[in-house]
């Protein structure tokens, strides 16, 4: 066995790791397999016990403005029965979208077809005016359905904008629990589904229940660094949006 230790650059720990021939590393990844595929198999479970969760009825209309004008929470169902819904991080008084919903946006190009093929709705909301969210839309160069909930309760009813007196005394409730830990706009995913007139919330994850929804955190999760975030002063310190990185 050896060492091998790359390069060191300007203020970075050399990586120390075992290198061994390939039969032993095959051995090794076929050892690894077992537990990958056991893995999967409870990853599995967890998404049926999710989808037997049982429903809530909604007893209240929402409404957004969007690109097509006014719309319900139902009219979001676009003839789909299910709608996904990614909160997104952009309140009234924001200048621009949050960095880290934006890295979670990057990766929704391209599926809301795939998902309607399945009777999937894929729709982005935040509180923003939806004047502001065109503006930040099209800067990014996104094309998937982005509404606004301004001046609805949608934000507050499903737990992801709080207003300054809550989060002051400690009684925004995010991720399950009450806190002071948020911000006055917090990321998260929900799911209803339609049924004739009636419309049902299912499901909703916070906080790292979103982190599946990011398949570049997940391609970074298979190299030898990582996410490679461990010293950073917060985990996403380094992140930017997509038009600010340094060019190279």
């Amino acid at each position: 066995m050896r060492v091998v230790q790359p390069r060191e650059k300007e203020g970075e720990t050399p990586m120390k790791h075992e290198v061994v021939p390939r039969d032993e590393w095959l051995k090794a990844r076929k050892a690894l397999l077992k537990e990958e595929k056991e893995f999967t198999r409870l990853r599995d479970e967890m998404t049926r016990r999710i989808r037997a969760l049982p429903w809530v009825r909604l007893d209240k209309t929402y409404w957004f403005d969007g690109p097509r004008g006014r719309e319900s929470l139902g009219d979001l169902f676009g003839g789909c029965s299910q709608l996904l819904v990614y909160h997104f991080m952009l309140g009234p008084d924001w200048d621009e979208g949050c960095k880290s919903c934006s890295f979670w946006a990057d990766n929704f190009q391209g599926i809301p077809i795939h998902l309607a093929h399945r009777d999937v709705s894929f729709v982005v909301i935040s509180r923003a005016p939806f004047e502001k969210i065109e503006e930040f839309r099209k800067r990014m160069g996104w094309s998937f359905k982005w509404v606004s909930s301004f001046g609805s309760d949608f934000n507050f009813d499903f737990n992801v904008s709080f207003t300054p007196e809550e989060i002051e005394a400690g009684k925004a409730n995010f991720n399950y629990r009450l806190t002071s830990e948020v911000s006055d706009e917090m990321p998260g995913v929900s799911v209803f589904f339609k049924d004739g007139e009636a419309i049902f919330h299912t499901y909703s994850t916070f906080g790292r229940g979103i982190d599946m929804l990011n398949g570049a955190y997940h391609y970074l999760d298979l190299v030898p660094k990582g996410r490679d975030e461990g010293d950073l002063e917060y985990t996403m310190e380094w992140l930017r949006h997509h038009d600010r990185y340094e060019a190279g």
